[in-house]
């Protein structure tokens, strides 16, 4: 499934993603929803559970402008 495709499937919720493919900024162009949920907490779960390789966790909501977001 392609990366804005993922993102408009799952509203305002947290997704687990093993990425297939991405672009040179990065960004998601193929990948498969392994998880998902409006929990954060979940999501992380999961990813510890599942240990999947090369792997995203996107946020499908708005972001509010005074969350400060660490890569």
């Amino acid at each position: 499934m392609g990366g804005k495709k993922m993102l408009g499937k799952y509203k305002d919720e947290w997704i687990l993603v093993e990425c297939k493919q991405v672009d040179e900024n990065f960004e998601i162009v193929e990948g498969e929803i392994l998880y998902h949920s409006k929990d954060k907490d979940e999501v992380y779960r999961n990813l510890l559970e599942s240990k999947p390789k090369n792997c995203a966790i996107e946020y499908t909501g708005k972001i509010p402008e005074n969350l400060a977001v660490m890569l």
